[in-house]
């Protein structure tokens, strides 16, 4: 009786303990870690792909004009703000003159003074020049004098004593009104480079343009050479562009382009590559280009904004294509996920050019027609369980 009575037991615990063992399993291959993982499936196909390049770049200004004085000074007044339009030879500010304009009216004084010392002199050449001839006249009439025995030797000797004076008093006034002009060109020319540094106070806007930056305020000091006002020429604003060196490839000038500015998401400008630059950064491994507008935005995007540069590229022959969310590093290795009669084949792979949908060429490594995993919910391998799904929960179609 004791022995029924356990076996009793024994059944009614396995009638219980199966059961749950089975739900147990069931569960695990269903819906536990050893539950198949949903994927989703793309079939290789052979067409044609445009690839289209994408680069980061800066609002830039092809033409800045940074206006400042042209020696130490104080800046007396500053006549714009940022952002007003200014037309050439418009004045934009004006630094303190000091003491130049009272240079300026000694040097008119020293100029005035000079050009007396000049008339003096030109007055002194003439009398000189009149004694000389007087003293040749009167020498050569004594010489002829001597020849009939009318005059004494001293006396024609006098003569001749009196006309090399005169010569002499001549050269000598000559070479007075001589220096007395170049001290006048002097004078004029310090004048002149005094004017000159007076004109250079005026800071003038050497084309008609936009002030971008004003750098100073009327009292500060600033040095030769140092910038109080940038102005910029709206019309020559473009974007100096940044793009990957492995992508670059038929990348040239001409192309056409569309143009994403930050503070104007949602609308896109038309533009094309102006030029690619001959150096390129070999520290991010990028190639610069220069990339313009077909027109310019109605309001204009400051200097130094980000941009976002996408490059129409020619469309390419066809070749096998998939979708770039397909290709997996796996050991180091690029390749896809092989789906050949419900089992996983991990295939190494050398891809092409990609364009803006996501597509992706393949030029070796898989067939036409090949079954490949997109999308898995978890990482694979080549012994994991699959399910086929139509598109996995939080994953764009």
């Amino acid at each position: 009786m004791k022995f029924l009575s356990i076996n009793r037991r024994m059944l009614a615990l396995l009638a219980v303990v199966v059961p749950l063992l089975a739900l147990l399993i069931y569960v695990a291959l269903r819906s536990g870690p050893l539950a198949p993982i949903p994927v989703t499936v793309t079939t290789a196909e052979s067409r044609s792909i445009a690839p289209a390049l994408f680069g980061i770049g800066t609002v830039e200004a092809r033409f800045t004009y940074r206006i400042g004085p042209t020696f130490a000074g104080r800046i007396k007044r500053v006549e714009v703000q940022v952002g007003d339009r200014v037309q050439a030879g418009q004045l934009l500010g004006e630094m303190d003159p000091v003491d130049l304009d009272d240079r300026i009216a000694a040097q008119d004084a020293a100029l005035k003074r000079g050009e007396s010392v000049v008339l003096a002199a030109e007055a002194v050449v003439r009398e000189t020049l009149a004694r000389k001839s007087y003293a040749e006249n009167q020498a050569s009439r004594y010489k002829q004098l001597l020849q009939v025995r009318a005059v004494s030797e001293e006396a024609f000797e006098g003569k001749r004593q009196e006309r090399q004076v005169t010569e002499a008093s001549f050269a000598a006034a000559r070479a007075n009104l001589d220096a007395a002009r170049q001290e006048s060109a002097r004078i004029h020319a310090d004048r002149g480079g005094l004017i000159q540094q007076r004109a250079n106070l005026r800071l003038i806007a050497p084309v008609r343009g936009l002030v971008a930056a004003r750098n100073a305020d009327p009292g500060t000091t600033v040095v030769a050479g140092q910038s109080v006002v940038e102005l910029i020429d709206p019309a020559s604003l473009w974007i100096n562009v940044r793009f990957d060196q492995l992508r670059v490839s038929g990348l040239r000038a001409g192309l056409p382009v569309q143009i994403v500015l930050r503070s104007q998401e949602g609308i896109r400008f038309a533009g094309r590559v102006l030029r690619l630059e001959p150096m390129a950064d070999a520290i991010t491994e990028e190639t610069l280009a220069k990339v313009i507008f077909d027109a310019l935005p109605k309001r204009l995007p400051p200097v130094g904004e980000l941009a976002e540069v996408t490059v129409a590229m020619s469309a390419l022959p066809k070749t096998l294509v998939l979708p770039n969310a397909s290709v997996q590093r796996v050991d180091g290795r690029l390749g896809v996920w092989l789906i050949e009669e419900d089992d996983l084949r991990f295939a190494p792979i050398k891809m092409g050019a990609t364009d803006l949908d996501g597509q992706v060429q393949i030029l070796e490594g898989i067939k036409e027609g090949a079954r490949v995993v997109v999308y898995s919910q978890r990482d694979l391998g080549p012994h994991s369980r699959i399910k086929i799904v139509e598109r996995l929960e939080g994953v764009s179609p």
